[in-house]
């Protein structure tokens, strides 16, 4: 029962990390990548897709994207939504592709992304926190409903209080390479 709990907790935490990873990615730095555009969906057909779904994406400079649609059809849909997006980049059409081309980000843009992952960082410490949270709630149901002992449940919260901290200190880490990342000129 506490193994289960705690292994449960543990995958929660994880996917929590992996979160706030995939949203350190989606953040602009001064160099160009694919991930950037993964929050980023367009209408296509009636639905709200994904723009990975919908183009491939490719980096030849360190400040270009080149995206090749898969469909035609789907690049005024690609434009408006990367145009609409927090990004601030404005796309131009050659043709058959999109070519966004990053400006050099000014000392106000890299605080403000520098906030934008600071607060990314703190909903996944909130989402580690919620895991322990729910995972101590059930380790003190188990102990009232005599499941488990006094000590046992003592045992495991410390470590549950272990994994909270490995985790939290898994998304400082994230954190702190994002900031030098945003911050390196």
């Amino acid at each position: 029962m506490i193994d289960q709990t705690l292994r449960d907790a543990d995958s929660k935490m994880g996917k929590a990390v992996e979160h706030a990873r995939d949203e350190f990615a989606a953040i602009r730095t001064g160099r160009a990548h694919p991930a950037m555009f993964a929050q980023i969906t367009a209408e296509y057909y009636g639905q709200q897709t994904p723009l990975n779904q919908l183009a491939g994406f490719q980096v030849p400079e360190p400040r270009t994207v080149i995206i090749q649609p898969y469909d035609a059809g789907a690049k005024p849909a690609i434009e408006k939504a990367i145009r609409e997006s927090d990004l601030g980049v404005n796309p131009s059409d050659d043709g058959k592709v999109l070519r966004v081309t990053l400006p050099e980000l000014t000392e106000d843009r890299r605080k403000e992304y520098v906030k934008l992952a600071k607060s990314k960082a703190e909903e996944g410490r909130v989402a580690v926190r919620g895991a322990r949270r729910n995972a101590k709630q059930a380790l003190d149901k188990a102990e009232k409903d005599s499941e488990i002992s006094k000590d046992d449940n003592t045992g495991a919260e410390k470590r549950l209080d272990a994994l909270t901290k490995k985790h939290v200190e898994a998304i400082d880490e994230l954190l702190k390479h994002k900031e030098a990342e945003l911050l390196e000129v």
